[in-house]
């Protein structure tokens, strides 16, 4: 009896320090996980020194959007896919023992994307051709605000960019991204465009390469219209205001493939740049006809790009921009693009008006295996920054250790 006890101690020992090393390092659906990062899995990618990676979820189809609500629960868009009218809007449970539980909100969206705390209380979320708006009591009676049974005319949806980003202001006005129809104005059969004619689609009854302003009678909560409150850019899918000055900054997706209307160019790989550009109200900031410091683009090689405003940084080329927020005293950015200049998180110094200053500092890099391809960047409650990657289905935790 005491050899068979001593063997079952002995077997529950190994079994234990088993579990323990499992627990230690393990697979975390696409990434390789070892010890912990605060109280969560920690991710094996390269971060800044002082910083650690945790592993909030893995296995979601497409994850865009998200939103960090202040009872700790994480919101975020699955768009499962282009095209897709299937996507949905899920919330992220912590169990208190290092886990989230996922509940899935709302069904039936078409390609949602962004998200956004109305000043109602209210989660927006964009979908293509508008905005959408549920109450978390009861998410099923979610309804059209902009386009869609509204009554006020949503953005057009269509084209090559037809994803929505949100921004509530500080004024209670609604920003809504509107992407351009085209890379930089070419037709449809992929003709460049007319040097001496408008492009087409920022001159329509409902045009695109904007951000619009919607106004609400927040007594009814009704939108009750819009204007163009800035032009001339191609795809403004990050949008962020600085809480203090009223500053709004634009992440700017500048155009592919410059290097097919410019001879001797032997690849577009750093030109043009990305940009983040100052946003104010009636301003013009050059798409498609200028590029990066006013440069005239090569359609449009003979005009005067003088009235349109200048980028505030030069990003570098393809880096593709999707996600900022203002964090820990800077300003993050997410590099979506799959190219050389992408797939990592930045954090830019501010001043005091919340403008970015100086080179930017590198938070997650050399972000190859797997590749990652983070979109929507937020500030948590617990003063973490929480990233949705696409590419992987993940949602990530950055954290100062």
């Amino acid at each position: 009896m005491r050899v068979r006890t001593a063997r079952v101690l002995v077997a529950s020992a190994f079994i234990g320090l088993w579990l323990l090393a499992t627990d230690a390092s393990a697979q975390q659906g696409p990434y390789n996980t070892s010890g912990k990062c605060g109280d969560l899995p920690k991710v094996d990618l390269h971060a800044a020194d002082g910083y650690c990676v945790g592993l909030v979820a893995v296995g979601l189809k497409f994850p865009r959007g998200l939103l960090p609500l202040n009872d700790g629960r994480l919101l975020v868009s699955e768009m499962i896919g282009w095209g897709s009218p299937n996507g949905r809007i899920d919330a992220m449970t912590p169990d208190g023992q290092g886990h989230y539980v996922k509940k899935e909100l709302v069904r039936h969206l078409n390609q949602p994307h962004g998200l956004a705390l109305g000043p109602d209380g209210k989660i927006y979320v964009g979908v293509v051709g508008g905005v959408k708006r549920f109450d978390l009591a009861n998410p099923a009676a979610i309804v059209d605000v902009i386009g869609g049974k509204s009554g006020v005319q949503g953005p057009p949806g269509t084209g090559r960019h037809p994803l929505e980003s949100l921004l509530f202001t500080k004024s209670e006005t609604l920003l809504v991204n509107v992407g351009s129809q085209t890379d930089n104005c070419e037709d449809d059969a992929g003709n460049p465009a007319k040097g001496d004619q408008p492009c087409p689609e920022t001159v329509a009854a409902n045009p695109h390469a904007q951000v619009r302003e919607y106004s609400f009678d927040w007594a009814s909560g009704k939108a009750t219209g819009w204007r163009v409150f800035a032009d001339g850019l191609r795809n403004s899918m990050g949008l962020a205001q600085y809480p203090s000055s009223g500053l709004i900054l634009q992440a700017e997706n500048s155009r592919d493939s410059i290097d097919q209307v410019m001879p001797g160019l032997a690849n577009d790989e750093d030109l043009p740049p990305d940009e983040i550009n100052v946003l104010e109200a009636g301003r013009h900031y050059g798409w498609p006809y200028c590029y990066g410091a006013n440069i005239p683009s090569p359609e449009y090689a003979h005009c005067d790009c003088s009235p349109y405003r200048v980028p505030l940084v030069e990003l570098p080329a393809h880096a593709a921009p999707l996600g900022m927020a203002y964090w820990h005293d800077g300003l993050v950015l997410s590099f979506h693009g799959y190219r050389s200049h992408g797939h990592r998180v930045v954090s830019f110094p501010i001043d005091g008006s919340g403008k970015p200053i100086g080179p930017f500092k590198e938070l997650i890099f050399d972000w190859e295996k797997p590749q990652g391809a983070p979109v929507d960047v937020r500030p948590g409650p617990d003063g973490a920054l929480y990233i949705v990657e696409d590419h992987n289905g993940t949602i990530l935790r950055l954290l100062a250790e």
